[in-house]
């Protein structure tokens, strides 16, 4: 019984990270075991094993007493999380120029040319986006960077919006992603680490420009 409750609570654990990561439960909100338990088709128990370590996690945070809700970042959480990301980002393109397949250059081609028609769709940008940097990541060809890269996306989806919503902030990626890609094409190493770091960091100062600056 205890295996199968154990199976259940990673059942709902993956849910939850689902519906954060898809917007479906936006941070500050509210989450509750009996509408958890019904939407999944369990018990309380492994409900409750599932919040305890998605709080642990830093998913979700207790909330009126004995309540729990989607957790909010500040802008120090924000700021610690991009320079993360930074770093783990820059090593992921570093991978890419280095052991990327010429099938997986030509698939990011192609995502950047999409993206480069959807300068008016923020929402659609801010999926491919997450597509072409997930893609870095699968051509790196480093399982532990892949893992780490997915836990950080995680947190990412804590941050609300996209800063795709700002003026001219599509052409500017989209410069960005191109110089990242160009330097993976080139196999050119230690200029697609320099290139995604820039890219990180100007992503960085953008996010808390949307999310602070404007309070």
């Amino acid at each position: 019984m205890a295996r199968a409750d154990t199976s259940r609570a990673d059942l709902v654990h993956e849910r939850v990270r689902t519906m954060i990561r898809e917007g479906l439960l936006a941070p500050g909100a509210r989450v509750r075991e009996a509408d958890l338990a019904d939407l999944v088709g369990v018990s309380r128990t492994p409900v409750r094993e599932a919040i305890s370590r998605l709080v642990s996690e830093g998913q979700l945070v207790t909330s009126g007493g004995r309540g729990f809700a989607v957790a909010r970042l500040d802008r120090q959480q924000v700021i610690e999380l991009y320079a993360l990301r930074e770093f783990l980002e820059a090593a992921s393109a570093r991978f890419a120029a280095q052991h990327a397949s010429e099938t997986e250059i030509e698939a990011l081609r192609e995502l950047l040319e999409e993206s480069r028609t959807l300068a008016r769709d923020p929402q659609r940008l801010a999926v491919l986006n997450k597509r072409f940097h997930a893609a870095i990541g699968s051509a790196g060809h480093n399982r532990y960077g892949e893992q780490a890269l997915s836990r950080l996306s995680d947190h990412l989806a804590l941050v609300p919006g996209t800063t795709f919503e700002m003026a001219g902030r599509a052409e500017i990626v989209h410069a960005e992603h191109t110089a990242i890609l160009d330097a993976i094409d080139d196999r050119d190493a230690d200029r697609a680490e320099a290139a995604a770091r820039v890219h990180i960091r100007q992503a960085g100062k953008a996010r808390l420009k949307l999310l602070f600056d404007r309070i």
